[in-house]
């Protein structure tokens, strides 16, 4: 397989990739030609993690005044290279608007920026900002940060951009060629790929030079990450080398990435659920038995990750993520491939004494989908001065929205042309079908509406329930 990897290391190159960037591929390739069984952690390997400090408890232990000290040696990054594909967006997801704010559209963006920069003027901080974008995402990015007088940075970079890689054809191993759309032959390898990008681009040197001593990092789709003086004070004070929020486990997150500990080496170890034998897929999801999940809000002491870099070349062995799809993401008849990935937060098992720390779902609050969306745009949210979303008990409604008419972006924004209806009397919402919705909707209990199969629309100020639109004379 070597001569055939040659080949995707010769597409790199002209390209214009760097060496690093075929190092790493590289290492991903070669454990997905030679090491299939690798790409599974065993239940029988591993033991769960149950005992986890909370933030609660963190709270009363903290010197606050002190952890002003430890906030001001922390710097941020936040992980932007997402398109939102999953939602039908052509541009960085957190160019998306996620609700208004005394009448301005506020997208992601602008909210991690009014975070930061609260911050910094209410604790004295520096708190310098970095994004880690893709080559899809840093011109829209870029242009919208330039546009935002009120966040200023020098001296660190505002911007890193992450790797790309070939898409490789699952029946010759070769790099994929589409002709129709030469775009598409090429992916990103990940969030894992933080660690090399960091490694090339010098940004972890720039900060120790200015004296930073900590990176918070951790997805620009999750406005719960907000800087914390807190758990920059907590992440002080354990020494530890590397720190991941975790958060418990409901229902709904049964599939998601999860902490377990290696019985050989004892050190943490993230498990996503790509990474299960099937016949394990039953303990794994048991939400008893591994009770936490991992949030991807990152805690790292800089010198201790350079020094790691270093050790390794810049390319740390990270396990490889097998992620199969078709070459053009809306052809499911166009060539197979796969994608070679690794996690961000598998980077835990690298480092001996790593810890975690439990943490509410205030701090998770990710828009993977317009389900998600839905419910950050309903008035369970209030967007305060400071630019905290807030609610009174972060535990949301399940909402399932008919993914034939509001899984895109577009259909999605068409169906609620005056906003989502209220959900602050719900307990769930279900909608099948072609619904379009008037003002002031609200919903209770387990609203649902079903297909009638045509295209119907919940007139302005109605009340949906659990038999759908209720009649006038109910009311």
């Amino acid at each position: 397989m070597v001569d055939v990897f040659e080949r995707s290391a010769h597409k790199m190159r002209s390209q214009g990739m760097s060496d690093t960037a075929i190092a790493q591929f590289e290492h991903l390739y070669d454990v997905w030609a030679n090491e299939e069984d690798t790409s599974y952690i065993h239940e029988a390997d591993v033991e769960p993690i149950t005992d986890v400090p909370n933030f609660h408890d963190v709270y009363e232990t903290i010197n606050h005044d002190k952890a002003v000290d430890a906030f001001a040696k922390t710097a941020f990054l936040k992980l932007n290279g997402g398109l939102g594909t999953s939602m039908g967006l052509d541009y960085a997801k957190s160019l998306l608007p996620v609700r208004r704010h005394k009448a301005r559209p506020m997208r992601f963006l602008d909210i991690i920026l009014g975070q930061v920069d609260t911050a910094r003027t209410r604790l004295g901080v520096e708190l310098p900002l970095t994004f880690m974008n893709s080559f899809r995402t840093s011109k829209d990015t870029m242009d919208a940060i330039a546009k935002n007088h009120h966040f200023v940075q020098e001296d660190v970079p505002i911007e890193i951009v992450q790797h790309v890689e070939p898409k490789i054809d699952l029946s010759t191993g070769e790099p994929v060629r589409w002709s129709a759309n030469p775009d598409l032959e090429w992916c990103p390898p990940g969030h894992g790929d933080l660690y090399s990008t960091l490694y090339e681009s010098g940004l972890l040197t720039i900060l120790e030079e200015r004296g930073f001593r900590y990176l918070f990092i951790s997805n620009s789709d999750n406005l719960g990450a907000r800087p914390s003086r807190t758990l920059a004070q907590h992440f002080e004070n354990t020494g530890a080398p590397i720190m991941i929020e975790v958060a418990r486990r409901t229902e709904a997150d049964r599939k998601g990435g999860h902490i377990v500990r290696d019985r050989v080496t004892g050190r943490l170890m993230l498990r996503e659920m790509t990474q299960v034998d099937p016949r394990d897929r039953g303990a794994a999801m048991d939400i008893h038995k591994h009770p936490f999940f991992n949030t991807n809000n990152i805690w790292v002491r800089i010198d201790a990750l350079r020094r790691m870099l270093d050790e390794h070349g810049g390319v740390l062995p990270l396990p490889v993520i097998r992620n199969h799809k078709t070459v053009d993401p809306t052809d499911p008849t166009s060539t197979k491939v796969v994608q070679l990935e690794t996690a961000m937060g598998a980077a835990v098992n690298l480092f001996n004494g790593a810890i975690c720390v439990q943490v509410d779902r205030m701090r998770f609050l990710p828009v993977k989908t317009t389900d998600d969306l839905f419910i950050m745009r309903s008035d369970r949210f209030h967007l305060t001065d400071s630019y905290e979303m807030e609610d009174g008990d972060y535990h949301f409604p399940n909402v399932e929205l008919d993914k034939r008419y509001y899984k895109n972006i577009q259909d999605f924004e068409e169906r609620f042309p005056y906003g989502v209806p209220s959900i602050a009397a719900a307990a769930s919402f279900r909608v099948e079908g072609d619904w379009t919705f008037g003002r002031n909707v609200s919903l209770f209990g387990d609203a649902r509406l079903a297909d009638s199969g045509r295209p119907s629309y919940v007139p302005n100020g109605e009340f949906v329930g659990p038999q759908g639109v209720e009649p006038d004379e109910w009311l």
